[in-house]
C-alpha cells in the first residue's frame, strides 16, 4: 500500500511540472530517406555488401562442387586421398565461415563500414534537431521511429518539417 501512496505522491508533485515542458518527435526514417546524401551512402555501403554476399556465394559453391566430386569419386579415392579431400572441404568451410563473421558479424566490416559512412550524416540531423529545439524552446525532441512507442502524437507537435528546412532538403521531394 505505501508503494502505491509514494507513487501517487510522486504523480501530484510531478505533475505540474511536467504540464510545463514542450515536447515534440520527429520522423528520422522519414527525414533519412529524403536525404540525398543518405541514400548515396546507404548505396555505397550495399554495394560493399553485395560484393562480399557474391564472394560468399562463391565460396559456397566451390564448396558444394567439392563436395560433389568426393560423393562422385569416394570410392576411388585412397584413404589418404579421401583424407586430403576432407580436410580441404573443411578447411575451405571454416574460411567460409570466417570471411562471413570478418564482413558480416556484428563487429565486422560491414557494421564499420555503415558506422562510418552514416556518422556524419547522424550528426547533422542532430544538430539540426539541436537548433530547431533550441528556436521552439523544446524540453524533449523523441524520435517516433525509434525504441520509444508513441500511442498518440499530436501532428502539431511534429517537427520533422523543421528538420528538414534546417537541413535545407527541397520541399519538393517530401511529396515522395
Amino acid at each position: 500500500m505505501r508503494p502505491i501512496l509514494g507513487l501517487i505522491a510522486l504523480l501530484v508533485v510531478a505533475a505540474p511540472s511536467a504540464a510545463q515542458q514542450k515536447l515534440a518527435f520527429i520522423d528520422s526514417e522519414e527525414i533519412l530517406r529524403l536525404l540525398p546524401e543518405y541514400q548515396t551512402a546507404r548505396d555505397q555501403v550495399n554495394r560493399l555488401a553485395g560484393q562480399w554476399q557474391a564472394e560468399l556465394d562463391a565460396m559456397a559453391q566451390e564448396i558444394a562442387d567439392l563436395e560433389r566430386e568426393f560423393e562422385a569419386r569416394d570410392l576411388l579415392y585412397t584413404p589418404e586421398d579421401r583424407e586430403r579431400k576432407l580436410t580441404e572441404i573443411s578447411t575451405r568451410r571454416t574460411e567460409m565461415g570466417q570471411f562471413r563473421r570478418r564482413h558480416f558479424g556484428p563487429e565486422g566490416e560491414l557494421f564499420r563500414q555503415e558506422q562510418t559512412a552514416m556518422r556524419p550524416i547522424q550528426e547533422r540531423v542532430l544538430d539540426a534537431v539541436e537548433v530547431i529545439a533550441e528556436e521552439g524552446d523544446y524540453d524533449f525532441v523523441f524520435d517516433r521511429t525509434g525504441d520509444l512507442i508513441f500511442l498518440y502524437a499530436k501532428d502539431a507537435h511534429n517537427i520533422t518539417d523543421l528538420v528538414l528546412d534546417e537541413l535545407d532538403v527541397d520541399p519538393a521531394r517530401r511529396g515522395l
